[in-house]
Parts: C-alpha cells; structure tokens; sequence
C-alpha cells in the first residue's frame, strides 16, 4: 500500500507534466513491434521446363462455361484461377498496352491514343527478319521507336521487351503476342502468324512461348463467337504444348472505356487447383498483370531484372471451392462489384459533400443566437460542461419526441451526417451489386441503415452530456473498421467507402477512405474516455488507445498500412500532450513528429533486411532514399496528390471546414472555443486528426483524401458538441424539492 502511495505522489507532483512525453515513446515501441513484418514461409517453387503465355484481350469470367468453352473450363479445374487486374501505363488498358505490359514486366503504354469511348483493336504489321529457317520477325522501326518514346516520357524506367531479354529466346503466335515477344530492339527470335502452323515445333523451339488467341469484344452474340474462337486456340496450344510446362492463361486488357477485373488461369508445375495470388497484391484470388513476367521467369528458374519489374511472381494458395462453378461465380461476383463500386463510391462522396457543408451552413444562425436562451429541448447545465436531462422527459428507455425546434433538427441531421460513411459500410454487407440497378439498391439500403443507426444513436445518447454523441458515434464507428481489417478487410476491398481492385493501388488491409474514418473516430473516442478521468491520465488514456490503433493500422497482419500507422502515432502523441489543456505549441508538434520519425527510421531498418516484394511502404521509401531514386518517388507521390486533390470531392470538404471553421466556429459567437477550454482531450483529438492525415496523405500521395475520410465523421460531431454547449451555456438545473414529510394530525 505504500509503494502505490508513493507513485500516487510521484504523479501528483510536478514531475508529471513529462508524463505525455514519456507516453509518447512508449506509443512509439508499441508501433514497432506492430509494424514488424509479417515473417513469409518459405514458397516451394516448382520449376517447369517451358512456359506458354496465353493472351485473350477483353476475356472475363463471365466468359467462361462448361458448354461454351469447354476448354477453358477444363483448364481452370486443373490449375489455379484468379483475378487479373490490367492496369497499364494508360487509364483505360487497351490490347497494345496490355502486351507492351506483359513483356515489359511494368507499367508500360503504346504510342497511339485510342479513339474516345474504345480501343484500338489492331496491331502493326510485322516485318520479317532473318532467313526462313530462323523464321524470326521484326516490329516496324517507325512504330517500335514512337512507342520507345511514348513510354520513356513516362519516368517510370519501363524498357520494352524487358521478359523477352531475361527469358534469353521466345516465341511468338500473333500478331498480339509479338509485341509481348519483342526484344527492346523489336526482334521476335521465332514468329507464326496463327496457331495453325506447326505449332508443336515452335512451341518446343524456345523455353517461353507467347500466344494470341484473339480478343473477345462487343456484347451478345459476337463476344460469344470471340470466346469460342478462343477456346478453339487455346485447345490447338494445349495439344502442342511440351511436357512439363506451364500454361497461363489471361485477359491482358480491356477493349473499352469501361475497366473489368480478367481472368487468370495457371495450370502445370507448381499451379494445381486452388487460388492465384501475389506478394503485391497480398489478398487470394487477385494477381496484376505485371505479376505475370517475374511469374514466367519464376517457374523458368530465371533471374528476374528486379530493377525493371514492378510485379512479383504469382503463387498458389489452397482455399479454392472444390465445385469451379462456385469458384467462378466468386469471380465474375468480383468483376460485377469492382464495376459497381467505382460509379457508386464517387456519387456517395459528391452527395456527402454537398450535404454535409449545406448543413453545416444552416447551423451557422443557431451558433449565433444568444446563449442565455434557455433551449426548449429541456438541457441544462450545472456544471461546465456538464449536461442534464430534466425530469420533465418520456418514462423509460424511449425519451425521445419528435423534434419541433430548429435546435433538435440540427443535432438529429448532424447525428445522421457522422453516421453517414458507418452506414455506407454497413450496407455494403448487402449484394446491392448483384441487381440490375445497383446505384438505386445501394441508395434504398444506405437510408435504411442510416435512419436505423441514427434512430438508435439518438435514443442511446439522449440523457448524455454534450460529448455523450460524439464519444458514441466516434467509438462505434472505430469498432466497426477495426473488426472489418480484423477479419480480412471484407468491406474495405471494393466497398463504397473502401478501395477498388480496379485501382490496382491496394488489395488487402485499411485503405485512404478507412484510415481517415479510423484516425478521426479513434482519436476522437480516446479523447472522450480521456475527458471522463481524472486530468492526470488522460495522456495514459490516449496513448493506450491510440496504441492499439497503431497495432491495427500497422500489423501487416491487419491493415499493412505502415505509413498510416506511423501518421497515427504523430496524431496520437499530439493528442496525448495536449489532453491536459494548452495548445498545438511547435514543442509538442516536435515531439510527435520525432516520435513518428524515430518510428519510422527504426522499423525502416527491420525492413529494409527483407525482400523488396516483402517491404512496407516506409521500407520501399528508405530503399529509393539509399539507391537514390527517391526524387522520382516523391516526384510521382505529388504527381498524384496534385491529380487527387484536383479530382475528389473530399478535397472540397476538407477547404469548406477550413473556412467554416475559421470564419463560424472559432469566431466569438461560434462556440468551439468554449468546446476547446471545456474539453481540452477534445482539441488534442482533433489536433492529432489533423497532424495525422496530413502526413498520411503526403506519404501516401493522395492529398487532402485521408483528411476529409476523417472530417466526415469528426466535423458533425464537433459541430454538435458545440451546439449542446453554446445553447445551454446559460441554463441552470431545475433543483429538485424534497418536501418533508406531512405529519397526520394525531387523533381525537
């Protein structure tokens, strides 16, 4: 007992001050130990003698049939089927630009603009090389060097025919598959037009083989016609295939405007039935287009240019359905979402956006009316910041009317706008997508679950305090993504407020949209827990929760998100120091950016000690600062922050709550800063929202993105804290009379 007395005292004295500093190392090492590595078992490789690539530009799976390509079908149950996500140098893959990336190993583009709204389906004519026994064939020079240029305006160090020259001798059938084929000076070693010309011999006369079987466009009747011509290819190749080799199958690109995830088959050496996979993409059944030249090179025990590739070699992963059927359906259901999600996640932000400033305006009479008018809701305030219920409400559980104010209309519409992106996630666990009109499903279930949650938040806040909405809301909608990236991420991989496969950015873990929800909803929680213990260990509080924030963000178990996790501690150290009162002082902002760093630098050096396939985002950054190609990463991370924060609407949502902020909130009449000086862990949360998207979405190259994910959730909840504290500043608590007790006049 006198132990615990003494470190009661070391607390209470003036020692303590540096206890959010000490804090914020602890929260550091925590980090570290998070963000180790996951530890990869050793992958058993089989190698094959030879390997044939065939392409099917446009091919999905819904393609696919027991009846119409048997072929293929009997394929896919033999080997390994995945989704391949055809992102190449262009925004939209056209069939040049998906073979130009298949033998390039990266990102790489032709030369030609296709026309708008399509793709141009045809390819050069190719020139002979070489006498007739070498039966060789050459890219014309006029072409080859336009589409060299094109590509080196790219900065990206793409070298054409990059697989070709590690595979040392390749074989091409079609005029698609010489592109992929091509050596970086345009010669083809070995090259038939068609399948149809003694095809065992070319396939056996080089160890990688590349062949077109055509590509499958349009709708209807003639896509059908495309698929069965590319079924009749691949059955020619499989005849003639030598033994053991590795047949690939794969949609290499789009043939319109519109992106599609593809199909991907593996069948031989090492690729029986199951999952196709990727390091880079960390999630079964996705793999890139690029993942397939280190995958060729892989299974021919050949050494893969790694300065050159941007992919890495496919695997296999058990867990496929023993019934193909199911196994297809799982993925043409992808394709289906993926499609979905894109049209319906930009129109969900644009209308959020919109709403939530809109609303945000109409609050701003309310803020201004005069304080010493009592609100007619019934609040009350003894205390600073302390709100009671009156006892004039509803018996029970259910004390909640019909709001007749403007006041009770605001708090229930800012309630709602917190609950917005929550609600999203929640009605994604719905196949909307599966229906005809998907947008209107999704906006049908979005209300639904939108009115159920807010209904129930209001209910179960109605007798808190003012921050009893914010400490709800925020907690729940924390809980909620952290139980998502807990098991797998199943909302955030083509969700509406998640990321798209499409994208070819992200497959597994947290995204840009879920960091931010997470950040700000955790913070604002810890900060809400905080406010409810004694002053002395509310930096203890944060630090525990942001903690295991921290761990969630950063375990490459969970959300893989190292750069967010190391954004999250900044936040997190911010938060902690500032729980106590004071502001944003460049003291504090130091030690949370040095807390950060050394996070940071110290797991840079655990990583950097793995493959590059293996490494984080913070161990790719540090490998591009010791080989000295960082100013071409960070020239592309502005690259694409400038495009993100021309093209998002959470860019604009992040501007207006800046200048609501500064012009409304903060004025005289506005109200946060009475929220500030009444709740000091409530500044220090938001503070730390701010510190930690913004170095977030800098380190990740998506601008202001992160930062408006976390304002969606923690703007109305703010904004509602400062209404419950500007209009019932002046109330006071009804006292409640005891009247004593009536003594009965004695008988007689």
């Amino acid at each position: 007992m006198n132990r615990f007395r003494r470190w009661g005292a070391v607390l209470r004295g003036p020692q303590h001050r540096i206890l959010p500093f000490l804090l914020a190392l602890a929260v550091a090492l925590i980090g570290i130990l998070a963000l180790v590595p996951r530890p990869q078992s050793a992958t058993l490789r089989a190698s094959a003698d030879s390997v044939v690539l065939v392409g099917a530009p446009g091919l999905r799976w819904d393609d696919l049939s027991p009846v119409e390509t048997p072929t293929l079908w009997a394929l896919a149950q033999q080997g390994s089927v995945g989704a391949l996500v055809v992102r190449s140098a262009r925004s939209v893959t056209c069939p040049v630009d998906g073979w130009l990336t298949l033998g390039a190993g990266n990102y790489a583009r032709g030369y030609e603009t296709p026309p708008e709204g399509g793709c141009i389906l045809t390819y050069p004519d190719l020139e002979p090389a070489g006498d007739d026994e070498s039966r060789g064939a050459k890219i014309p020079t006029i072409w080859h060097d336009r589409t060299e240029l094109a590509n080196e305006e790219l900065e990206n160090e793409v070298e054409l025919g990059s697989l070709a020259e590690a595979a040392q001798c390749t074989t091409a059938v079609g005029p698609g598959a010489a592109l992929a084929a091509a050596r970086p000076f345009g010669r083809i070693d070995r090259y038939a037009p068609s399948v149809e010309e003694n095809l065992r011999e070319l396939l056996g006369s080089c160890r990688l083989s590349f062949v077109d079987a055509g590509t499958i466009a349009g709708e209807g009747t003639s896509r059908i016609v495309a698929a069965r011509q590319a079924d009749r290819a691949l059955n020619a190749v499989l005849g003639a295939r030598p033994a053991r080799s590795l047949v690939v199958v794969a949609g290499l690109s789009d043939t319109d405007e519109t992106t599609r995830l593809h199909v991907a088959i593996a069948q031989g050496p090492g690729f029986g039935p199951g999952w196709l996979t990727s390091p880079s993409t960390g999630r079964d059944g996705y793999l890139r287009l690029i993942d397939l030249a280190p995958t060729a090179l892989a299974a021919l025990d050949r050494p893969a240019p790694l300065d050159l590739f941007a992919g890495a070699a496919a695997t296999r992963e058990p867990g496929r359905p023993a019934d193909l059927l199911s196994a297809v359906d799982r993925l043409a259901d992808a394709d289906r979402l993926a499609g979905a999600q894109r049209r319906v996640s930009t129109t969900f932000f644009l209308v959020l956006t919109v709403v939530q400033l809109a609303l945000f305006l109409a609050v701003v009479p309310l803020l201004r009316r005069s304080s010493s008018v009592p609100a007619p809701g019934g609040l009350s305030s003894s205390a600073p910041g302390r709100l009671f219920v009156r006892r004039r409400m509803l018996p029970g559980w259910l004390s909640v009317r019909v709001p007749h104010s403007a006041e009770e209309w605001a708090e229930w519409g800012l309630l709602a706008a917190a609950l917005a992106t929550p609600a999203a996630m929640v009605a994604d666990m719905v196949p909307w997508w599966r229906v005809g009109r998907p947008g209107f499903v999704f906006a049908a279930l979005f209300v639904l679950v939108l009115l159920a949650a807010t209904f129930v938040a209001g209910v179960a806040t109605a007798r808190q305090r003012a921050l009893g909405p914010l400490g709800a809301v925020a907690g729940a909608a924390a809980l909620l993504i952290a139980l998502d990236v807990l098991t797998g991420s199943r909302l955030q991989l083509d969700g509406v407020t998640g990321y798209s496969a499409l994208a070819g950015a992200r497959y597994a873990g947290i995204g840009t949209i879920g960091l931010g929800m997470f950040t700000g909803s955790l913070l604002l929680f810890a900060a809400f827990l905080a406010q409810l213990s004694p002053r002395r260990w509310r930096p203890v509080v944060i630090t525990g929760v942001g903690s295991v924030g921290a761990v969630i963000v950063g375990s490459p178990y969970f959300g893989a998100d190292a750069a967010g996790a190391v954004g999250l501690t900044a936040g997190v150290c911010t938060a902690a120091a500032m729980s106590v009162g004071g502001w944003l002082s460049y003291r504090r902002l130091a030690w949370a950016v040095l807390a950060a760093s050394g996070l940071a630098a110290t797991f840079a050096l655990l990583d950097l000690r793995r493959p590059s396939e293996q490494q984080s985002s913070v161990g790719r950054f540090f490998a591009h600062v010791d080989d000295g190609t960082v100013d071409l990463v960070m020239r592309r991370a502005g690259e694409s922050s400038v495009v993100t924060f021309a093209n998002s609407p959470l860019t604009v949502l992040v501007l207006g709550v800046a200048l609501y902020t500064g012009l409304a909130l903060l004025r005289d009449r506005g109200g946060l800063r009475r929220v500030y000086g009444l709740f000091p862990s409530v500044r220090g949360a938001l503070a730390g929202t701010i510190v930690a998207t913004l170095l977030a979405g800098v380190v990740e190259g998506v601008a202001l993105n992160v930062m408006g994910a976390a304002l969606v959730v923690a703007m109305p909840l703010t904004v509602l804290a400062v209404l419950r504290v500007r209009h019932h500043a002046a109330d006071r608590t009804v006292p409640v009379v005891i009247d004593p007790p009536v003594k009965e006049p004695a008988a007689g």
